[in-house]
């Protein structure tokens, strides 16, 4: 490798997780305390080796995979793989602090990873980027992801390329945004809790997917998760903090009431607390069933303090001022 390979850091779903497979809007966040770049074996990192002989391994899995049935006809010429095969033999492996199994795009940063290195025809990651050039990204990523997911909508690994906030309005309408700070609000705080605990994404999108055959709980996932997200969405990116926070409530609640099976074990408790004592909301973080939850506080030292009374170690995602 001549020129350096590219980072490429975690990303934040903030908003849309499963939701966005029925269509809803979603938010993503880029997570650079995260981040991940291609490497080789031999070159003089401290790594772990057994790990880097690992992960060589699973892309050596990967590269068979895109030749064989993985990537159609029309995407198959969009990535050099006789080059990416060579590498892989040479020890290429994914040097990565991204935790899997977290909700917070280690699959989707590998992707992005081989993209950049591996592209024919490279779509520059610019903030210049068009829309068509995004939905074109969008086609190729989702094909790519789907080797680690069972449905890949392409979103992770397009929000860890861009490397900017994106709000996903439709699949053919996606941008880049800018989260405003808050003046007024100069306590708030994103945060994120770690479970300790692994989830697996596959099998609990098939069991949301199969969920939907319900027509009652699609009505439910159409009718009341979709309003209460999209609000969300709507009132971060204007800055609204009161609606905000409010609507981020009812989505809090539903979550809890409906989505029973992605929230982690022993968590139930601590998510109710947040509710009545309304010093902070939790959601999940990508599909849930470990790894990380999202949380929002109004006030993050009344949060903290609740929390740390608990044994609960709060990672700072986002403040309105520096604590």
């Amino acid at each position: 490798m001549n020129k350096r390979p590219e980072t490429f850091y975690a990303k934040i779903l903030l908003f849309g997780e499963y939701s966005i497979l029925c269509n809803s809007m979603g938010l993503t966040i880029p997570y650079t305390h995260f981040k991940g770049e291609l490497s080789f074996i031999n070159e003089d990192k401290y790594t772990d080796y057994h790990y880097a002989v690992h992960s060589n391994r699973l892309l050596g899995g990967f590269h068979a995979w895109l030749t064989g049935e993985g990537l159609s006809k029309s995407y198959s010429s969009c990535l050099q793989l006789e080059m990416l095969e060579q590498d892989i033999r040479n020890g290429l492996y994914f040097e990565s602090t991204i935790p899997q199994g977290y909700g917070i795009g280690s699959s989707g940063a590998l992707v992005a990873a081989i993209y950049a290195w591996y592209a024919t025809d490279r779509i520059p990651n610019t903030s210049r980027i068009t829309k068509k050039q995004i939905h074109n990204l969008l086609g190729l990523f989702s094909y790519m992801e789907a080797h680690y997911h069972e449905k890949s909508s392409g979103i992770d690994p397009l929000n860890c390329y861009i490397k900017h906030p994106l709000l996903i309005k439709t699949r053919e309408d996606i941008s880049i945004v800018g989260i405003p700070r808050n003046d007024q609000d100069d306590k708030g705080a994103i945060f994120l809790i770690n479970t300790g605990q692994t989830g697996k994404t596959g099998p609990l999108v098939s069991k949301f997917i199969d969920n939907l055959k319900q027509p009652e709980f699609e009505n439910r996932i159409l009718r009341e998760l979709i309003p209460v997200n999209d609000s969300c969405i709507h009132s971060i990116i204007i800055g609204d903090t009161k609606s905000f926070f409010e609507n981020l409530k009812q989505l809090s609640i539903f979550t809890l009431k409906h989505f029973k099976a992605m929230i982690p074990d022993g968590i139930e408790n601590l998510w109710n607390s947040g509710l009545e004592s309304d010093s902070f909301y939790l959601k999940l973080c990508g599909s849930g069933g470990g790894g990380f939850l999202l949380g929002f506080t109004k006030n993050y030292e009344q949060a903290y303090n609740q929390l740390s009374a608990l044994q609960i170690e709060m990672i700072p995602v986002y403040m309105s001022h520096h604590h």
